[in-house]
């Protein structure tokens, strides 16, 4: 029987050779995971690197192994202290320049996600009348507590590495309940089947975090930009060859950003390949979703990730315009055919686009000839 990969680990084998992408165990031991977990204590700086895939910290810019300048191995979780972006030397056909220095050396940018530490003083209830309440992850990480059986191939891949699970600066999850029996609130998140996610909650998977690292969100936080403008004059343009993203309201330009679009090749064979490209065209929002799990693929091409921030599909149930925690490497083509963006900008252009979604909607759907926003996407580049 084949073994399914999260998208953890698709990104490590398709990091193309920056940095060690062995993956080394934490060793946390399986009787961890339903032990209750407070928040550690982060790095006091104003802008946290959190170490998605395991990397070379360096005493220069560059990874050009004739220099030798490898101080030691960085592995996936290691916080550390973010100083400032400088332009360095990336050999090895990636366009992202740009390094991370921090006290002890320099990371490249694109395995380091940035973060803030921003505790919350935890709600002691759900709110009277609401059945839960979604809430952002606003901390570099929360260490997560097991409930319920393993059933889902993300826990089961988590066990398998004996990695901690834990929930990301930027993701937004379903609470359910609240408890206080262990001398701190925590969250139980619950990614059910009933819009809330389609994903964990419908395995019997439930999880326990420290309700400090979370904030509730509020319907200010999903009010609608610009809504005076007429959503016909609002467009989205997306271009492939330069991986990046604007927004225009009549014809002027109110948002860019970065992106990492859909891949061009086979990553089992390495050949040139459509398959994983985002499709190019006029497209539509159609459906949009506070959080969705992503699961697809296989034990060669495949991923699993729960709780993917303010998605705004585009073209039919598989490609969106999400947030993206997992990487910083937005300029390069690095998706199974989603339109990366960080989650920050993936809120903003949720808001901003058109079926506005409300907090109590959670979703909404939109059936041809009904749609949203315009979507533009272009490429010039022919491959062959």
């Amino acid at each position: 029987m084949k073994k399914k990969i999260s998208r953890r680990d698709f990104l490590k084998l398709a990091s193309l050779g920056v940095g060690t992408m062995a993956f080394r165990p934490k060793s946390i031991g399986f009787e961890y995971l339903s032990i209750p977990k407070q928040l550690p204590q982060f790095p006091n700086s104003a802008m946290i690197g959190r170490v998605v895939d395991p990397v070379s910290l360096r005493s220069s810019p560059s990874n050009n192994p004739i220099l030798n300048n490898a101080i030691q191995e960085l592995q996936a979780d290691t916080l550390v202290e973010w100083g400032r972006e400088v332009i360095g030397s990336v050999v090895g056909g990636l366009s992202n320049q740009r390094f991370i220095e921090i006290p002890q050396g320099y990371v490249y940018s694109s395995t380091v996600q940035p973060t803030r530490n921003l505790p919350n003083t935890p709600v002691a209830q759900i709110p009277a009348g609401k059945s839960g309440f979604w809430a952002e992850v606003t901390v570099p990480y929360v260490p997560l507590d097991h409930e319920g059986i393993v059933a889902s191939p993300w826990l089961t891949d988590h066990i398998f590495y004996d990695f901690q699970p834990k929930l990301y600066y930027g993701q937004v999850v379903w609470i359910d309940q609240i408890r206080n029996i262990n001398g701190f609130i925590e969250y139980r998140w619950n990614e059910d089947a009933n819009g809330h996610g389609f994903g964990y909650g419908a395995y019997g998977e439930f999880f326990w975090g420290d309700g400090a690292g979370f904030k509730p969100l509020t319907d200010e936080n999903v009010t609608p930009i610009s809504p005076n403008i007429d959503p016909a004059e609002k467009i989205i343009t997306v271009n492939l060859d330069n991986q990046s993203l604007s927004c225009y309201e009549r014809n002027t330009e109110v948002f860019y950003c970065r992106i990492s679009s859909g891949i061009r090749y086979d990553q089992v064979t390495g050949q040139l390949s459509d398959k994983l490209a985002t499709p190019a065209g006029e497209l539509y929002t159609h459906w949009k979703i506070i959080s969705k799990n992503m699961t697809a693929g296989d034990a060669q091409a495949g991923y699993s990730t729960p709780a993917v921030p303010w998605c705004t599909f585009i073209s039919g149930d598989g490609v969106a315009i999400h947030g993206a925690f997992w990487h910083n490497a937005f300029g390069e083509k690095r998706s199974h055919g989603c339109i990366n963006v960080t989650p920050e900008n993936a809120k903003w252009i949720f808001r901003w686009s058109t079926p506005s979604i409300s907090l109590d909607q959670s979703q909404q759907r939109m059936t041809w000839p009904d749609h949203g926003t315009i979507v533009a996407v272009s490429e010039k580049t022919v491959y062959s």
